[in-house]
């Protein structure tokens, strides 16, 4: 690490302070509300007894970091994926698909179990157990939440991992005879040290994958709770591992509905590709890491028509944040943990032979949220009683994807470290505060308080019809929705404070 000034030393100690004090703030607010004691999935949801035949196979396929613009069919001219390109003209391409946070771990809570990852208090990406404290603190140090990381490892605020409490899209599939599994990617709990966040414990049969980000350590790879490779030291083949397995799970489901959650590693850094994709694309190592996954996803949707199995599989296709580094936004502002639309808007794309209209655009305000009562209504089967869900589903618009009608107004809310800085209403971006940094800044490299960019006077308030790209401030011009959407906010702050875990009355 460079040298510092003393008083850009003195300067980040003063904003560790604050860092320190909302801490312990949040500390002190979040011991009043511990977790609800977890109920059994019978007891909380209901089949729907007009649901008749076999429900559909399910495929969720979410990447790590690829950003909006990192697709043929988005846009990008330097990577080719002529498979996911063809996926989207046989379905729907998504336009306005945000996630639900701009870092891993609350990203994948939300898309697991349609609620906001604040109810869930998992506001950062979890590090592994034996993370050193000097890495910790490199990572969240001068942001307003960064103590709430440090005091997480013993579990006194935010949690640890993914709480029983929750009720994830595999625990709720299991109800209609699902076989579920994941491969890749979990990273919602170091279950190494923890059990307890191991996804076998949280509605899935079979795990092939890895605990966490490809930038941490150690990078074991698991087989259920088997370790496989203590240390993942050749990391070109994960992409073609993870397909070799999701491929045999396909194959072994014939008679058996199947939900597959493919978490892709990359683009992920530190990058990494087979000798077959190295050095391909035009857009580095980056790109060559997205044309092998391409390729992969060609892989896999042969084997659904070669089992016949492709006029009764949806098969989804997402990210989990915007780029970090490398990648394209496709000129939206921003990038990986940051709340303009660069940060959370991500590609996806709905394909389902015979089922989802061909060649089709949606351009309705969606969310990883979604994801969840989504599949849920598609299989028959009743929301959770005992708790609010916050995402809406999404099977009318792939019934009518070019009908905006189909989807209700709503607003969208977006997090960093579980502070609340902006939201999506309509056309209009709202940002009431906002944090300058790319999460997280490589430890080799100046410390994120260290590297800050303006943004101007807040709040910010964008069109995002005339201005994509949030480059034209209209606070000042509206002033009445500025006041309303900072009423809207302070809104869904108190009822989060009043009632965090969104519990309703018991069924």
């Amino acid at each position: 690490m460079r040298q510092i000034s003393r008083k850009q030393f003195i300067g980040g100690l003063a904003v560790g302070g604050v860092g320190l004090a909302a801490g312990g703030w949040y500390f002190l607010k979040a011991k009043q509300q511990p977790f609800p004691a977890s109920r059994a999935i019978g007891e909380i949801t209901a089949l729907d007894p007009a649901f008749t035949g076999r429900p559909p196979n399910i495929i969720l396929i979410n990447c790590d970091d690829l950003g909006y613009g990192d697709l043929g069919c988005y846009g990008s001219a330097a990577v080719k994926t002529p498979q996911i390109d063809a996926l989207a003209a046989r379905g729907v391409r998504f336009t306005d698909f945000h996630a639900c946070d701009s870092v891993c771990t609350p990203s994948r809570a939300g898309l697991l179990t349609g609620r906001y990852p604040k109810r869930m208090r998992l506001d950062f990406p979890l590090m592994p157990t034996t993370t050193s404290l000097k890495v910790k603190l490199i990572n969240q140090l001068g942001f307003a939440a960064g103590a709430v990381g440090l005091m997480d490892m013993d579990s006194e605020v935010g949690a640890r991992g993914l709480d029983a409490f929750e009720v994830t899209v595999g625990q709720a599939l299991q109800q209609r005879g699902y076989r579920t599994a994941l491969v890749g990617k979990w990273h919602l709990g170091d279950f190494a040290n923890a059990p307890q966040f191991h996804p076998l414990n949280h509605g899935f049969t079979s795990f092939f994958g890895v605990p966490h980000s490809n930038d941490m350590s150690p990078f074991p790879l698991y087989r259920d709770h088997d370790v496989v490779e203590a240390e993942l030291v050749d990391r070109t083949k994960l992409t073609r591992l993870y397909t070799d397995e999701a491929i045999k799970i396909v194959e072994a489901s014939a008679n058996t509905p199947f939900f597959l959650y493919l978490a892709h590693t990359y683009p992920h850094r530190p990058l990494a590709a087979s000798s077959q994709f190295k050095d391909r694309s035009a857009a580095g190592a980056y790109g060559d890491t997205i044309e092998e996954i391409d390729w992969n996803v060609g892989r896999l949707m042969d084997t659904l028509a070669r089992t016949g199995q492709d006029k009764n599989t949806l098969v989804l296709f997402t990210s989990d944040n915007g780029p970090w580094y490398d990648g394209s936004p496709a000129g939206f502002r921003g990038r990986k943990g940051q709340s303009f639309e660069g940060g959370h808007r991500v590609p996806m794309i709905a394909h389902w032979e015979g089922t989802i209209p061909r060649g089709q655009l949606c351009d309705a305000l969606t969310m990883n949220i979604d994801v969840f009562p989504t599949l849920l209504a598609l299989a028959g089967i009743g929301l959770p009683s005992d708790r609010l869900i916050d995402g809406l589903s999404m099977a009318d618009l792939f019934a009518r994807p070019a009908a905006r009608t189909a989807a209700p107004p709503r607003e969208l809310f977006f997090y960093h470290q579980g502070t609340l800085e902006s939201m999506r209403s309509g056309e209009w971006k709202f940002i009431r505060t906002t944090n300058h940094y790319v999460w997280p800044m490589p430890v080799n490299q100046r410390l994120g308080w260290l590297s800050r960019q303006t943004t101007g006077p807040l709040p910010l308030l964008f069109n995002l019809t005339s201005d994509p790209g949030e480059a034209y401030n209209l606070a000042a011009r509206y002033p009445d929705r500025v006041r309303a959407s900072t009423a809207v906010m302070e809104q869904w702050d108190e009822s989060l404070t009043q009632n965090l875990f969104g519990l309703t009355s018991a069924p």
